[in-house]
């Protein structure tokens, strides 16, 4: 499908199987929507946003949540979804030297490890990181609600880690892509 912005004659999408052209403008769609399926690859289909600000604190080397979480429904099993993170208010505690670990899970399974070294100091010292980001496309390939959320650990497993210390408020941001 060919997809054609001019300024005069509006929106124009060329139906690769008829190739017929339909001209879209404002007053065409100004009572109603362009449906999703029309849309060309690569056009956001929805955003959800969470946010989580309570502080959470571990001494395991077990990953545990941190709070993160959002939940979304894909409209097509083929669309792919683009997973964005901020994990902010990373702290470790200063009895004993540890680094902390993130990981992206999209329902009971994990995804990717994005991070083992966040606070490392290779001392006993207090030390904080503001932000340890991700961006992470994924092709669930199902139209039930799927949850993504993230989860720490204390690397080490000898001291305190913390996600969301210091009044940090940590994000994440779902984005149905259209495939």
């Amino acid at each position: 499908m060919t997809f054609v912005v001019d300024g005069t004659n509006g929106l124009t999408f060329n139906d690769a199987t008829t190739q017929a052209s339909t001209a879209t403008n404002a007053s065409n769609i100004s009572s109603g929507t362009l449906g999703k399926a029309r849309l060309p690859t690569g056009s956001v289909l929805q955003v959800v946003n969470a946010t989580y600000t309570t502080a959470v604190t571990t001494s395991s080397s077990t990953y545990t949540d941190t709070g993160l979480t959002a939940t979304i429904t894909p409209s097509s099993s083929t669309s792919k979804i683009l997973v964005i993170v901020s994990q902010n208010g990373n702290l470790k505690g200063g009895a004993n030297n540890t680094r902390t670990g993130l990981q992206l899970f999209r329902n009971a399974s994990s995804l990717t490890t994005w991070e083992v070294f966040t606070n490392w100091t290779n001392t006993a010292t207090l030390n904080g990181v503001g932000t340890s980001g991700l961006e992470y496309l994924d092709s669930p390939a199902t139209t039930s609600a799927t949850t993504y959320k993230t989860q720490f650990n204390s690397q080490d497993n000898i001291a305190s880690v913390t996600v969301q210390g210091g009044s940090g408020m940590s994000t994440i941001t779902l984005m149905e892509i259209a495939a």
